[in-house]
């Protein structure tokens, strides 16, 4: 089953079960879905790549929506924002622990052969393709930029 079709379906659902958070977040990922799909060039269609690529961003978002609350004092919508994020993780692949994270970066700066912090570039280029999805491109950069230093 497509994404698109899994969110819709899972909306009745949440309608049935009068779960109110699951139920706003996954009309916010359909409109999103939709403003994807029917955007200049898209032919109406959204792949599940592109689909995860939309709900990883909502995800990003969320999350730094919520620090900007916590830091503002309004707990209240920061854990809004986070209760949000939970429905949308439920969605993506399990993320990478931070050990092995570190194993598949040691592992890509072996493939590429990076020595140093001049070849972060590559290691970047390479890391973001096999990892998209497992990590956050910040978690990959830091960590990067620790292993080489």
């Amino acid at each position: 089953m497509e994404m698109f079709d899994r969110i819709s379906n899972d909306i009745k659902e949440a309608m049935k079960a009068k779960d109110k958070v699951r139920l706003e977040t996954l009309r916010n990922i359909k409109k999103v879905f939709l403003e994807a799909k029917t955007a200049p060039g898209a032919n109406d269609t959204l792949t599940d790549d592109a689909a995860m690529k939309i709900m990883q961003k909502l995800v990003k978002q969320g999350k730094d929506s919520a620090a900007l609350y916590t830091e503002q004092g309004r707990a209240d919508l920061a854990e809004a924002e986070l209760a949000q994020v939970a429905v949308i993780e439920t969605y993506l692949p399990k993320q990478m622990s931070a050990e092995e994270l570190e194993a598949a970066l040691k592992a890509i700066i072996a493939e590429v052969g990076a020595e140093g912090p001049k070849d972060m570039g590559k290691v970047m280029g390479t890391a973001t393709k096999k990892l998209a999805g497992l990590a956050e491109g910040r978690a990959i950069s830091a960590k990067v930029k620790e292993l080489l230093g």
